[in-house]
């Protein structure tokens, strides 16, 4: 029951998408347009960064509060240790499969990033101030949030590992795979020099 309870506020979270509520408030389909995307980097080229900003926040706090909102009701529940984190481990996947494929836009949203950072914050401070700062690091480094994304997926793997063990890590493994699938049209775009610098990104605004 756990369980399912467990995916089912993954995935209802996950569906609420803050690009799909700026579209609708701007009359825009982001989805559709710019790099074809439903999230915040592709609402920063099409709409400006205080957009981008308001998409980010949203896609971010729907991932803390579905991992807040599990929590709270194991802890009710008095399902504690390692089952609690394996739980919190199954909302966090559904949560990302809920924003990458979300019954909302019809099963084509975005590629997780933002939702991944707020379960970050709430899953552990210790794994979070370490993804984030490899995100934050590489993305400026090399002027590519991808670069900073997939190194924000590494440090989560090899984190949670280190504090969890092995079952949680293996959530962790299908959230790594699913982001590179969603991202490797970016990765192509890099070798290519086509991909958006993150600089050109606040360059634009509407």
């Amino acid at each position: 029951m756990y369980l399912l309870i467990s995916i089912l506020i993954g995935y209802i979270f996950g569906c609420i998408h803050g690009s799909q509520l700026v579209g609708k408030h701007k009359k825009i389909d982001i989805k559709n347009s710019g790099v074809k995307n439903a999230g915040a980097s592709n609402t920063t080229i099409l709409l400006g960064w205080k957009y981008g900003i308001l998409v980010a926040l949203i896609d971010i706090f729907k991932g803390t509060l579905a991992i807040l909102l599990t929590l709270y009701i194991l802890n009710e529940n008095g399902i504690y240790g390692d089952m609690q984190i394996l739980l919190v481990y199954v909302t966090a996947l559904a949560v990302i499969i809920g924003h990458n494929f979300p019954i909302t836009m019809k099963f084509s949203g975005g590629k997780g990033t933002a939702s991944l950072v707020g379960i970050l914050l709430a899953i552990d401070w210790k794994i979070a101030l370490i993804g984030i700062g490899l995100l934050i690091i590489f993305t400026f480094a090399t002027d590519y949030l991808v670069i900073g994304v997939l190194m924000m997926y590494i440090s989560f793997l090899v984190t949670t590992y280190y504090f969890y063990g092995i079952e949680p890590m293996m959530i962790v493994v299908l959230l790594s795979l699913l982001s590179v699938v969603k991202h490797i049209d970016n990765y192509k775009r890099i070798i290519t020099k086509e991909e958006k610098k993150l600089s050109s990104m606040f360059q634009k605004k509407k």
